[in-house]
Formats: structure tokens, C-alpha cells, sequence
């Protein structure tokens, strides 16, 4: 009697036990995606151009009149200096031999150099005497893997990216600074690691730095936080992951990680080190904290995630961060 009932009873709700399973598959799969986004949350801070500084020529020591004649009677040319007012003299009044030879080709390098200065004051190119200019670019990343526990770096990145002046060359050399004495406080903290430099033309720097930092900024699920020239922006979904904060840790495992890159564009060559341990690490952040102002084009720094109590999982990190190495 039992069994007939009960075959009734599951006759009946047979019809809907195959959408009742489909719809709850479908929620599953949902609220895991869902998490992994939560996991994803982003910041990002930096800004710059890849328009090579220029330095303004020194004014003249007298204004440029075009010529004319002095009150002794000799022509002068304009500019002043050790030029033409010597040389002329010597030809028009019978000078010659090696030391009027001598005295022409000293004036014709003068000239030349000056020239020289002038077109490259004049221009966008860039030198300060060390060998730097516009056809040699740096590109540089380097990357860190932190433990979960590291959670006053999440809060110093997020203070830098909201008070930073990002519009400006001191403002981003300032952010390159802080971030840079950011991850070096953190040693204990380190796991994994990685860098890379490509030197190359001014153009294709460019195009290679727009690449690595779109792929960067690829992993997050949200930008939750940024600030890029001069362009501050914070999602709403970074108040509701600070909020859950606490939920988050108890619902996620314990053994996560914080992941932090620096992009950085420089003229000229940067010796940055290949990371295998810890000090290798410190080296590269070194060398990157102490790029100054006038040779930095463009930085970016990202790290995920972005919201307070929020981590990354072992598999993430694996998933998405491929080129680290364990330190």
C-alpha cells in the first residue's frame, strides 16, 4: 500500500524534479561565479606620456639684433662669444699660417656644437648628458605574491591611489616611491615574484607598455579603485566588499594571496635584476624606487585584490599569474 503511494506521490512530481534540478545547477553555478568575482575586485594608480621631456635652451646673453657694426668699427655678429669678430681681423689684416688654421677649425666646432644644441633644445628629443634620449626606452615589471596576511599594504595602496597626483611627473615618481617602500616593509610576507625589461624605441615602448598593463588590468572582474591622470574612480562594489569583509575571510580558505605590479616606461637602460630569491626582489624594487622624475614616462601600479578582506586563492593565483616564481 505503501509502495503504491508512494510511486503515486513521485509520479507526480516527476515532471518537475528535472527543471527544479536545471534551476539549481544554474544558482550554483551563479553564486560561484559570483564569488570569483568578489575575489577579483582591482586597483590601479599611475598615468604619464610617452612624450620625451624637453629642456628649454638658455637665453642669449644679449638680444639678437642681426648684425651690424660696433662703435670701433669692426662688424660684430650677433650672439657675442669667440667668433667671427676674432676671425675676420686675421684675414682682413694679413694673419695666416697654422695659428690662423688653428683658430678657424676652433671656431667651426664651436659653431657646430652650438648648432647641434640648439636643434636638439629645439626638438623632442631628450639628453642630460648620460646618454639618455628618446630612441631608448625601458619597459620594466616586476611583480610580487603575498601572503593574505599582508593587509596594511592593501591599505597603503588604496591611501596612495586615492591622495596621489597623478597628472604630473613629481606626483608619479612620488606614487613609484611609496609603492616601491610599500612592498619592501612587507618582506615577511613575500612568496612569489617575477621581472622583466625590454629596451626599445620610443613608438613600440609605448605599444608594449599599453599591452602589459591591459593585461594586467584583464584579471580584475572590476577596477574597484583608480586613479589615473588625475582621475579618481571608486566603485561601489569596493564599499560592499569592505562591509563584507569579515564574512568574506570566514566563507573563503585560509592560505591566500595578495598579488602587486609595477609597470614602469624610463629613458634609458634600467638594470633590472631576474628575481630567484628574496634579495634579488629587494634589488629590483630598488632600482624602480629610484627612477627619478625627468626620465620617467609612464607608471602604472595595479594590485588584486582590491577591497579590504578580500584575497586571492591558491588556484587564482596559479590561473592567472603564471609567470611567478616561489622565492
Amino acid at each position: 500500500m505503501l509502495n503504491k503511494l508512494f510511486n503515486k506521490l513521485f509520479a507526480l512530481i516527476k515532471p518537475a524534479l528535472k527543471p527544479f534540478l536545471i534551476a539549481s545547477l544554474v544558482i550554483a553555478i551563479a553564486f560561484s561565479h559570483a564569488e570569483g568575482a568578489l575575489a577579483a575586485s582591482g586597483g590601479r594608480v599611475g598615468g604619464g606620456s610617452f612624450r620625451a621631456p624637453t629642456r628649454t635652451a638658455p637665453a642669449p646673453s644679449r638680444p639678437y639684433g642681426g648684425g651690424g657694426y660696433g662703435g670701433g668699427g669692426g662688424y660684430y655678429y650677433p650672439g657675442g662669444g669667440f667668433g667671427f669678430p676674432f676671425v675676420l681681423p686675421i684675414f682682413g689684416f694679413g694673419g695666416g699660417g697654422l695659428f690662423t688654421i688653428l683658430i678657424f677649425i676652433a671656431v667651426a666646432g664651436f659653431l657646430t656644437r652650438a648648432l647641434r644644441g640648439a636643434a636638439q633644445g629645439g626638438s623632442d628629443g631628450y639628453s642630460d648628458g648620460y646618454g639618455y634620449d628618446s630612441t631608448s626606452v625601458t619597459v620594466a615589471k616586476v611583480q610580487v605574491g603575498l601572503l593574505a596576511q599582508a593587509r596594511d599594504l592593501q591599505m597603503d595602496l588604496n591611501r596612495i591611489a586615492t591622495n596621489a597626483d597623478t597628472g604630473s611627473s613629481e606626483g608619479l615618481t612620488q606614487v613609484l616611491q611609496e609603492s616601491t617602500l610599500a612592498l619592501l616593509r612587507h618582506p615577511e610576507f613575500w612568496v612569489y615574484a617575477s621581472s622583466s625589461a625590454q629596451q626599445a624605441s620610443l613608438q613600440a615602448a609605448e605599444n608594449q607598455f599599453n599591452r602589459l598593463a591591459l593585461a594586467e588590468r584583464s584579471k580584475f572582474a572590476e577596477e574597484t579603485l583608480s586613479n589615473v591622470n588625475r582621475q579618481l574612480r571608486q566603485s561601489t562594489l569596493r564599499q560592499q566588499l569592505s562591509q563584507a569583509g569579515g564574512s568574506l575571510e570566514l566563507s573563503r580558505d585560509p592560505g591566500e594571496y595578495i598579488v602587486a605590479t609595477i609597470l614602469v616606461a624610463t629613458i634609458g637602460r634600467l638594470p633590472l635584476p631576474s628575481i630567484n630569491n628574496t634579495q634579488d626582489l629587494r634589488q629590483a624594487l630598488s632600482v624602480l624606487g629610484s627612477v627619478s622624475s625627468d626620465r620617467l614616462l609612464a607608471l602604472e601600479v595595479l594590485w588584486s585584490p582590491q577591497a579590504e578582506g578580500d584575497t586571492l586563492s591558491s588556484d587564482e593565483m596559479i590561473a592567472e599569474y603564471p609567470d611567478l616564481k616561489r622565492i
